[in-house]
């Protein structure tokens, strides 16, 4: 406020000091042409001429006074005005001597007052570490029990069995705007000539349901569960077990990893070749699979069929899950598509795919 003020009144003191600097030219100029015009009164022998130019000088002298007296007035009002910025001057300075202090304070009492939230807060951090220390020794304790009787449990389980790298293959064309049946020929071809296509089991099911999921999942307790057809970050859409056309059953994510889930042996790896499938993949290594696959945003039909069929092809051939994925991947660049980097491959937490192979290679 006092600097607003101070400005203003600073302002009206100069405005003043210009009008009454103009009154005093005006007034030296009407005097200077006052003794002029009485010269030439004095010079002159004619009487009419110099009655003329001693009214001339007399109204110029008067005007000189008026000039006079407006110039006094600017003097006195910027005088006036100088004061009064003097006074708002110190006002000011006054005040911001008090902010200052005012300041000083607060920040001396910010600063007491950190010093002392912080050395509260390393009190408390000195008690949590305490705390999670016992914890911890304690947890220790605890799962080192556990791994000892799981172990001792182990013992006595049925022993590991050789068995073959079992796969549902479900393809779902919704409203027939797929080539699904292509995916699984394209699948089973790869598979079929691959150097470990002995140690690989195929269940395809074409026009995939709801029940065929259920069917796949407790019938052959499969390894890899695989669909492909139409889907989304929140769907995949089977079909409907009737012979109109129709445009599919639409099945949420949620109920769909529910199916996974229910079965006493839930898949080792779910892969959804399905369009912006990725998000739906990567909820699927929370606590159901170990490994999941999907697709970040829409894809083409011919890519994720030949995705898929480098990917199953690879596998075949002893290569671990991170390499099939990456090799597929590969394939897509090698073909010049630009969805090359559109597959996304997720592990849940602890594993790592490019440390597991899920068919040994029978190749020297």
């Amino acid at each position: 406020m006092y600097r607003s003020q101070l400005t203003r009144k600073r302002d009206q003191r100069v405005d003043a000091d210009k009008k009454a600097a103009v009154a005093r030219g005006k007034e030296v100029d009407k005097r200077s042409t006052a003794t002029r015009e009485r010269a030439a009164a004095a010079a002159s022998k004619s009487e009419s001429t110099v009655r003329s130019k001693l009214r001339d000088a007399d109204r110029h002298e008067s005007e000189a006074n008026a000039y006079a007296k407006d110039s006094a007035g600017w003097g006195t009002k910027a005088s006036a005005y100088l004061k009064e910025e003097a006074a708002l001057g110190k006002r000011l300075a006054d005040a911001e001597q008090s902010e200052r202090k005012a300041d000083d304070k607060r920040r001396d009492t910010a600063d007491k007052k950190r010093l002392q939230q912080a050395a509260d807060a390393e009190k408390q951090r000195e008690r949590r570490a305490a705390n999670d220390a016992r914890a911890t020794t304690q947890l220790h304790a605890r799962l080192t029990a556990q791994i000892n009787d799981h172990e001792r449990e182990l013992s006595i389980l049925r022993q590991p069995r050789e068995e073959k790298l079992r796969l549902l293959m479900l393809a779902s064309a919704g409203a027939g705007d797929l080539r699904v049946g292509r995916e699984q020929k394209r699948i089973s071809d790869a598979v079929r000539f691959a150097s470990g296509r002995e140690s690989i089991q195929l269940d395809l099911r074409p026009a995939a349901t709801g029940d065929d999921l259920l069917n796949g999942l407790t019938q052959g307790r499969p390894h890899i569960v695989h669909f492909s057809g139409h889907g989304s970050d929140a769907v995949v859409v089977f079909e409907q077990d009737t012979d109109s056309k129709n445009h599919g059953a639409v099945v949420t994510a949620g109920a769909f990893a529910a199916a996974l889930r229910a079965v006493d042996e839930p898949p080792l790896l779910v892969v959804l070749n399905a369009c912006s499938s990725a998000p739906q993949a990567e909820r699927l290594v929370d606590g159901i699979a170990s490994f999941a696959i999907g697709h970040s945003d829409s894809i083409t039909d011919g890519d994720a069929i030949a995705y898929a069929a480098r990917f199953y092809a690879s596998l075949a051939d002893g290569q671990s899950i991170q390499a099939a994925h990456d090799v597929a991947k590969a394939a897509l660049l090698l073909q010049g598509t630009p969805d090359f980097d559109l597959p996304q491959l997720y592990a849940a937490a602890g594993l790592n795919p490019a440390a597991t192979m899920l068919v040994l290679s029978t190749t020297a």
